[in-house]
């Protein structure tokens, strides 16, 4: 089984993405850090049922990766967006060996005391245009989560929309059992619903 981790907001900048969700649910991200390997930095938002929100970009400062980067940011161009959605398993092996080829092999990755293996695809880019969850597995019980000042903000809904959302669905039925999260047939796109502060939010 996996089970609904945090989901991430992409920007060109990690400034761009941050300003994006802040004026989105008006509250502030945390810092986060940087993430070796992959050279990108992120900030973020402690959400309610263990879920935390990522701001995410290339690190200008870092060197440039010796693979493609995660969540396909090599090629993200544009306006800050939701990107990604990660799920989490405590057999990222098993969870591969359960799913068609394309979810990525499993990469170790470390920053202080955080400790996770994290599916990647060869090329960066995940199946059905990206819209198949990141899978992760942390290691040991250190989770981002607790860390997280709550600011009153919880995801109450998850859409994944692709042509083929029907088989999508299907695929990870077996899988995955969130009443959140959704699956439609349309043009490739992610967009959450959250709860916040100041009202009901789309972030897409």
């Amino acid at each position: 089984m996996i089970a609904f981790d945090h989901i991430a907001i992409a920007g060109e900048t990690l400034a761009v993405a941050t300003a994006h969700v802040e004026g989105a649910l008006g509250v502030s991200l945390q810092q986060g850090g940087e993430h070796d390997v992959f050279h990108t930095h992120n900030t973020l938002l402690g959400l309610e049922d263990d879920l935390y929100l990522e701001a995410i970009a290339v690190n200008p400062a870092a060197p440039t990766p010796d693979r493609p980067r995660w969540f396909d940011l090599d090629r993200f161009s544009g306006g800050p967006r939701l990107t990604n959605w990660i799920c989490r398993c405590d057999d990222l092996d098993a969870t591969l060996a359960a799913l068609p080829d394309g979810f990525g092999m499993p990469v170790d990755l470390q920053r202080g005391d955080l400790r996770w293996r994290m599916a990647v695809p060869a090329d960066g880019v995940l199946p059905f245009d990206n819209c198949v969850p990141a899978l992760i597995q942390w290691i040991g019980d250190a989770h981002p989560a607790p860390r997280l000042t709550q600011a009153g903000c919880a995801i109450t809904g998850l859409e994944v929309r692709h042509p083929q959302g029907a088989a999508l669905g299907a695929l990870l039925a077996p899988l995955l059992a969130d009443r959140r999260i959704t699956f439609a047939v349309g043009d490739a796109k992610l967009s959450v619903q959250m709860r916040t502060p100041s009202g009901n939010v789309t972030l897409c």
